[in-house]
């Protein structure tokens, strides 16, 4: 399933509903004037705005995740791939190592990942 595309304060948003779930409203006003410095006008328009998307609810004053983080950020990450690099993994590796260099444990990792989706 496709999720809408989230922009910076969704992401963070839905972040801090993410790291405390289940939380009731009143708590998530205190949440996000606390980590992300809004008001609770701002925070009661987001998770309207996170419900309309189909993202989170708040039922009975309880909001939860409709969606997890995991399949947020496959989600944002193939659109990436896709619009940036035509799709191409490669294109994106090569991009995004530059000039760096990579730990033997990262690369035995990226081994490993690799071996586990070829031919899926």
């Amino acid at each position: 399933m496709e999720y809408p595309k989230l922009c910076e304060s969704d992401w963070r948003f839905m972040t801090v509903i993410w790291d405390s779930e289940p939380v009731s409203s009143t708590a998530l006003a205190a949440l996000c004037l606390e980590k992300l410095g809004w008001k609770k006008s701002t925070t009661y328009t987001m998770l309207k705005k996170m419900t309309e998307k189909g993202l989170a609810k708040n039922e009975d004053t309880i909001v939860t995740a409709l969606v997890s983080r995991d399949q947020v950020q496959k989600n944002e990450s193939e659109r990436f791939l896709t619009q940036t690099f035509a799709g191409s993994l490669p294109g994106f590796l090569a991009a995004f190592l530059g000039n760096r260099t990579i730990t033997e444990e990262e690369a035995d990792e990226l081994i490993r990942m690799i071996e586990e989706h070829k031919g899926k």
